[in-house]
């Protein structure tokens, strides 16, 4: 039986129609809620981190000109990311962004939780917690490509950088995004606002 048909006459029809309404936006934020805690994994030791990590795929092959347009053009990016007081998978994706820096010479910044949540907000992106890392151009603070959501394996964190790149030179950005792997949302247990790297 139909909302609508459970429904009498007069108000009692206006008053169905509101209840199907809201039962219906209901079940769309209930949807929502589970998508995202089936995207979003909490963790709050390294055993938990390993854990997650032995579940993403790593990426092995890579384009031709991958190390070479990531050293070439290293002054033309920077990689930031959110970060927060005992968060684990901050520590974890900082040391690998730091690795990145020292193998392909990119600048690489923490940025507070606040300033994260507002920029995730102005890119329609859900506040997960951090960490969560863009790739921006360095000359313009409002042009940026999500990199990682939660920490990742290094080559999927270059390869979504060496994406990004192209996305903001030029290359089409549903091809950027089609490449992209699937977001780990492997993010801490606690998101207090800090600019920390190591996550303390």
């Amino acid at each position: 039986m139909t909302c609508l048909r459970s429904v009498r006459l007069g108000y009692a029809l206006l008053i169905g129609v509101g209840l199907c309404a809201a039962n219906q936006g209901a079940a769309q934020q209930a949807n929502r809620d589970i998508a995202r805690r089936a995207a979003i994994h909490p963790v709050s030791t390294a055993a938990d981190i390993r854990l997650w990590l032995s579940r993403v795929p790593v990426t092995r092959a890579f384009p031709p000109d991958f190390e070479t347009m990531l050293r070439g053009q290293a002054s033309l990016y920077v990689i930031e990311m959110s970060t927060a007081p005992g968060c684990l998978p901050c520590a974890d994706l900082w040391s690998k962004l730091l690795a990145f820096r020292a193998r392909y010479g990119w600048q690489v910044r923490t940025i507070g939780a606040e300033e994260a949540m507002l920029r995730s907000g102005r890119l329609g992106l859900p506040w997960v917690g951090s960490p969560v890392a863009w790739v921006r151009a360095a000359t313009d603070p409002n042009r940026m490509v999500p990199i990682a959501i939660g920490t990742d394996h290094a080559p999927n964190i270059a390869r979504n950088a060496w994406l990004a790149a192209r996305m903001l030179t030029g290359a089409r950005t549903a091809v950027g995004v089609r490449a992209m792997s699937k977001f780990t949302g492997i993010v801490g247990v606690r998101a207090p606002a800090s600019s920390n790297p190591k996550g303390r």
